[in-house]
């Protein structure tokens, strides 16, 4: 016997309707496996759809639940074939005992599904299963015909007494991977048909999962009641919108590599981002504690700025992102929202970290967010459904995270991104997942997210005339007030998303202008690497006279609109005669 108060939402609504709809279509998360809870055992028994729908049915009053497989035939999950000799249709046995009906054309399956929808004296079901298959395997014209037969058969039956007291329908029952895997018109207007979403498991059904797998373990077992509770409660959190399946699989990923029931959380990385090894545990405690000095030797004058960064930077180390909401959150491992003027460091700064935590900026993926102003190039990130160009492809995004889920991840003036992908954004910093265009989930969780922009520094006004609200003449907690105020402004009032400024957070970092007194220690170190690498390369060795150097230097530290960039790109040095 079932309980019906333990039944997912949909299994509900699907036996609630059984005496009104000839036709289901059940679609969604229909490979996974479902709890059913026997009342004589009191336990959870682990069964694919079919199996789980056919003790569904068997318990509301079915004598005979038939599942159909393209190019197989009919099975008998529950009833006997005794039924089936009644209307005149032969069954053989399989290998594994089961009753089994060979049938693979479409229309001779739709011949058998007719008698048995017809057939009075007893309660019938049909599952077809893979039924998004049927296009794949049949001509077109055989697949229209025998949708266009099953729809008339929805409106043509009338429920039929059986055992039951009450009249049920002997229902055809559609298990489709999308709704839109079958024409529009199918549904359209007809009341004696119905679809019904299966999700993805809810956390009731994730948590009685874990504690059923978790036994698998003797050390799990060995545990006080709390503690192993507490281990469940790390295995249900992190495992949200994942199949149950992939519960399984990770608890066998963690006994094949040895890993004990304390260690779950370690299995449940793995399983996500496809690596045993973990670069976030291998960084240098005693780089970490010098980051500000490390930093500060690449990124100059902009001391404020690294030292707010390192603190997130720490955070980040300790997994400590998003511990607030979830004490084992799956957020990204940090973000960093850089915000100041053109050439100040905030894209060095962003490398200088990807050294510092992974020895090597190969682990630095940068985007220039005004590349993806325009609504479809969301596309790009996470690349096109199926069906459309590019589908084989995947996303840039996707595909490079899916490499390498241990990434400083730059997105470069987020202000000219598409408020599309701005969507993308909140998924990654709520949930620290996207699923691409191929439908697989890519992790964030072992990431670093980097975001800058230019906002403040200068407004557009109405006539289109662009004045700059913030210059070096400021002082900077003037400059950082202004900015803030003008990222504000634009997320909360602007555009109207202000929820991708709350889960940034206090993670603005504001930099300052490139000032003269420190344009020259940037100048210095540019001119010592030019003198460097002409030696090394070339074994020339350069000595420039301390006028000579001078002049160079204050042509070239004269203007400093484009920051430290315009300092590195200047060219128009006097010419030796002239000095």
């Amino acid at each position: 016997m079932i309980d019906k108060e333990k039944l997912p939402k949909w299994a509900k609504e699907f036996l609630r309707f059984l005496s009104v709809q000839q036709q289901f279509l059940i679609y969604g998360n229909i490979y996974d496996f479902y709890p059913y809870y026997d009342k004589q055992i009191n336990s959870f028994l682990a069964k694919s759809l079919t199996d789980y729908i056919g003790e569904l049915l068997e318990n509301s009053g079915y004598e005979l639940v038939i599942s159909y497989e393209p190019l197989y035939g009919f099975y008998i999950i529950k009833g006997e074939k005794d039924v089936l000799s009644k209307l005149g249709i032969k069954s053989e046995k399989t290998k594994d005992n089961k009753d089994f009906i060979k049938v693979i054309p479409l229309m001779s399956a739709y011949d058998i599904i007719e008698k048995i929808v017809y057939f009075k004296e007893v309660n019938s079901a049909i599952l077809l299963n893979f039924s998004s298959r049927m296009k794949d395997i049949s001509c077109n014209r055989d697949l229209n015909d025998f949708l266009y037969k099953t729809f008339k058969l929805s409106l043509s039956t009338n429920p039929v007494k059986g055992n039951n007291e009450f009249p049920l329908f002997n229902v055809v029952i559609f298990i489709l991977d999308r709704d839109t895997d079958f024409p529009p018109w199918y549904l359209s207007g007809n009341p004696r048909i119905r679809s019904i979403p299966i999700p993805k498991p809810d956390i009731e059904i994730r948590r009685w999962l874990a504690s059923s797998v978790m036994k698998g373990f003797e050390d799990y077992n060995n545990q006080e009641e709390t503690k192993q509770k507490e281990i469940v409660e790390i295995l249900v959190d992190q495992t949200s919108g994942m199949f149950g399946r992939e519960i399984i699989s990770i608890v066998s990923l963690a006994k094949r590599e040895n890993l004990s029931a304390l260690e779950i959380n370690e299995a449940i990385r793995r399983y996500k981002v496809g690596v045993t090894d973990n670069p976030w545990a291998k960084v240098d405690r005693e780089k970490l504690l010098n980051a500000e000095k490390i930093l500060s030797k690449r990124v100059i004058g902009q001391e404020k700025a690294v030292k707010k960064s390192v603190s997130i930077l720490r955070r980040a180390f300790f997994n400590l992102s998003g511990t607030q909401y979830s004490k084992y959150s799956q957020r990204p491992k940090g973000v960093l929202f850089f915000a100041g003027p053109t050439g100040v460091g905030k894209t060095e700064l962003a490398k200088a970290i990807t050294q510092l935590i992974f020895g090597s900026e190969t682990n630095y993926i940068r985007f220039d967010m005004s590349e993806f102003a325009r609504e479809h190039t969301d596309q790009r990130l996470i690349g096109s459904p199926p069906g459309y160009i590019g589908y084989e492809k995947g996303g840039e995004l996707t595909n490079q995270v899916k490499q390498n889920p241990f990434s400083v991840i730059l997105f470069d003036e987020i202000e000219k991104a598409h408020q599309k992908i701005l969507d993308i954004f909140l998924q990654i910093l709520d949930d620290g997942r996207l699923t691409s265009g191929k439908g697989e989930t890519i992790y964030f969780s072992e990431s670093l997210i980097i975001f800058t922009t230019n906002l403040g520094v200068y407004e557009m006004l109405p006539d289109g005339t662009k004045i700059q609200r913030v210059n070096s003449n400021m002082e900077y907690k003037e400059v950082e007030k202004k900015i803030l105020e003008a990222i504000e402004d634009f997320f909360k009032y602007k555009i109207n998303r202000p929820e991708i400024l709350n889960r940034i957070g206090e993670n603005v970092v504001v930099f300052d202008f490139i000032r003269e007194h420190i344009a020259g220690r940037i100048f210095e170190k540019m001119l010592k690497n030019v003198i460097e690498k002409v030696e090394d390369n070339y074994k020339i060795k350069i000595e420039i006279k301390p006028e000579i150097l001078d002049r160079i230097k204050s042509e070239s530290i004269k203007d400093l609109s484009m920051g430290g960039r315009g300092i590195g790109n200047f060219r128009k040095y006097p010419s030796p005669t002239n000095l």
